[in-house]
């Protein structure tokens, strides 16, 4: 969810807990998996992805995946910043962490469940609405919000885009402090003229309080850093058989999560991040 790359790296979180290949709530694993709950670790405040109040994204994948388990869902609430892995996952209070990107070492990553990709937010019938990539001319000149030490930064300084730009909080309390919404109500009020956002946290706000703007994912990036990551739920190192349990929970499913997402209003591209993925909901 979710925009900011180490929020994607090393924070985005949702918990899965163990059972069945078949989905049975008694089945025993060799990993320390509870078979009572699924025990998912999320943060309180990070909506769209996750809330204390279950109104994220993050919130109803958990209620789908623990419905085919046959389980209840039971969180552990903490807060996504420095700590959250070693506090949750590893302290072995939760034992699967909704939201984590591809290949990083904190977590053993299941098989991805979505590919999502870093957007431009515009005014839907603004002069910019037509921009398809950073190295557009047009937005030369403009204020463009962005996250600081997130990927695409780096496309707005060789753009020379980031002499006007205006920075926002990476890591933060989101019990105190919203950047993505900043932005946006920023890029309403025309403080800026543009926004930059992981996909899976600007798409849904957009959708849900900012209907007179734009989502363009931005696909058409040709040079690094990638904009597009695939994401995963995150497990403890070594749980191989819990692993293997929500691959299959996943394969069995995705349809049904793909729509999830959809409603949502996450952007999902292809598995390359070339092109939108278009699913009906």
């Amino acid at each position: 969810m979710p925009a900011w790359a180490e929020t994607i790296r090393n924070l985005c979180a949702s918990l899965f807990l163990g059972v069945s290949l078949a989905g049975s709530a008694g089945a025993q694993t060799s990993d320390l998996v509870s078979n009572n709950a699924l025990r998912v670790c999320a943060d309180p405040a990070n909506y769209p992805m996750s809330s204390k109040e279950e109104t994220g994204f993050e919130n109803k994948l958990a209620e789908l995946v623990a419905a085919k388990l046959d389980l209840p869902v039971q969180y552990t609430w903490y807060p996504m910043a420095t700590g959250f892995i070693r506090n949750t996952l590893r302290a072995k209070q939760c034992d699967v962490v909704m939201g984590y990107a591809q290949g990083h070492e904190l977590v053993l990553n299941t098989n991805h469940y979505f590919t999502s990709v870093y957007t431009l937010i515009v005014a839907q019938e603004g002069d910019l609405a037509s921009v398809q990539s950073l190295t557009d001319p047009a937005l030369k000149g403009q204020r463009i919000g962005i996250v600081a030490g997130t990927p695409p930064a780096a496309h707005l300084a060789r753009n020379g885009l980031i002499g006007k730009s205006k920075a926002y909080n990476l890591v933060v309390d989101r019990r105190h402090e919203s950047p993505a919404s900043d932005m946006l109500d920023d890029l309403t009020a025309g403080v800026i003229d543009a926004a930059v956002l992981w996909g899976p946290l600007g798409g849904p706000l957009v959708k849900t309080d900012y209907p007179g703007l734009k989502v363009i994912p931005l696909i058409k990036e040709e040079l690094p850093p990638r904009l597009f990551y695939r994401i995963t739920m995150g497990v403890r190192q070594g749980e191989k058989v819990w692993q293997r349990q929500l691959n299959s929970l996943i394969r069995r499913n995705q349809d049904e999560i793909n729509a999830l997402l959809v409603e949502a209003g996450v952007p999902l591209v292809t598995d390359l991040g070339t092109e939108v993925m278009e699913i009906s909901n």
